[in-house]
């Protein structure tokens, strides 16, 4: 049975073909967290179930989770210092196209261009996080957050093989 109409209340209907339908993003999933290196588990797991539930392929699911947590470690560290009290947030959001990986944390403006490229074959422990990130996705860019706002956010964007399909979970 097709549908020609949406009962708003008894009183009321509304044709469907005057209805406009705009297009929504792809499904979007947030996961908010203390700013604790314990956390790094959560935030990877988060990332891989999505991952794992719209069936993505085994190399942009690696990548999503080997970058979440280089910057979860980075702003545990670096933006808050492993300040008690301070959290993040984190988004993933699967379109046909690409992966949005979203980051935003309380820390000090911070400038990721300033950042320098890490020479190929460089031996060295640490600062490898930002490299990872430069790496293994196709776009990276950071701003800081509103005036008055203390924080930045981080966005990633992997692009999906060519053929990947977006799989409907439900």
């Amino acid at each position: 049975m097709a549908l020609s109409a949406i009962e708003l209340t008894h009183a009321t209907m509304i044709p469907l073909d005057s209805l406009k339908v705009t297009p929504m993003p792809g499904p979007m999933f947030s996961l908010a967290v203390p700013s604790e290196l314990r956390m790094l588990s959560v935030a990877r797991g988060f990332v891989e179930a999505v991952c794992q539930a719209y069936e993505l392929d085994r190399g942009t699911k690696h990548a999503l989770i080997i970058v979440t947590g280089e910057v979860i470690t980075n702003i545990v560290r670096h933006a808050h210092q492993n300040r008690p009290g301070a959290h993040l947030e984190m988004s993933l959001e699967i379109l046909p196209e690409a992966i949005v990986l979203t980051f935003e944390d309380q820390g000090q403006p911070f400038d990721l261009e300033s950042v320098p490229a890490m020479p190929p074959g460089e031996l060295r422990v640490g600062g490898r996080g930002v490299y990872l990130m430069r790496t293994l996705m196709d776009e990276v860019t950071s701003k800081p957050l509103s005036e008055g706002q203390c924080g930045n956010v981080l966005r990633m964007i992997k692009r999906r093989p060519n053929g990947d399909s977006m799989r409907e979970c439900g």
